[in-house]
């Protein structure tokens, strides 16, 4: 598996988000569950946020039940975070294997480059 920055998943729930993403911050994260066998952490569909990383996984919780668990890490500004969310599309499988329905978006007002593929040329 790849490595996410994360010690361990979370139990996607409100009250666990409060907890444990404690800094209002830009960041990426991982939505997935915990595999039966104990073993890991299946990610279903990767994401950030370019301003409040707890906020943003709030928005999830009750969204999916698909989605009982989540790995976050901060990053020090939009734009590590959109790259590093590209880096994981890429190596979590793309749309071929994630929930995801397409590449990550840039944001608007940027010209900001994938560091894996060239789709926004």
């Amino acid at each position: 598996m790849q490595s996410t920055d994360t010690k361990r998943p979370y139990s996607l729930s409100a009250r666990t988000v409060a907890e444990v993403v404690k800094r209002t911050s830009a960041g990426n994260y991982a939505l997935g569950r915990v595999q039966e066998n104990g073993n890991g952490f299946c990610v279903l569909y990767v994401g950030r946020s370019d301003k409040d990383l707890a906020r943003e996984l709030r928005a999830w919780v009750g969204e999916k039940a698909r989605y009982k668990a989540f790995i976050f890490s901060y990053a020090r500004d939009p734009k590590t975070a959109f790259e590093k969310e590209c880096e994981n599309f890429h190596d979590f499988g793309g749309t071929e294997r994630l929930d995801n329905a397409g590449h990550p978006q840039r944001p608007a007002e940027t010209d900001w480059q994938c560091p894996r593929c060239d789709c926004f040329d």
